[in-house]
């Protein structure tokens, strides 16, 4: 199994943890749960995409894979 791949199994669920923190509701106006849900779903891939970059790329500067 690739590394990424590991670093992905455990990074999506701890962004998506971490954003059920966050009310989102109150941004949008009423009646728009589909939007403010499309967001959620946007933010977490793109900050876990981030996350697991930054990772990977610090592991494999450091030499720890």
């Amino acid at each position: 199994m690739n590394i990424k791949t590991i670093l992905y199994l455990v990074i999506v669920p701890l962004v998506i943890w971490a954003l059920d923190g966050i009310n989102i509701q109150n941004v949008f106006k009423k009646n728009r749960k589909y939007q403010a849900t499309f967001l959620y779903v946007i933010i977490s891939l793109g900050l876990s995409y981030l996350i697991v970059n930054f990772f990977y790329d610090f592991f494999l500067n450091s030499k720890f894979i």
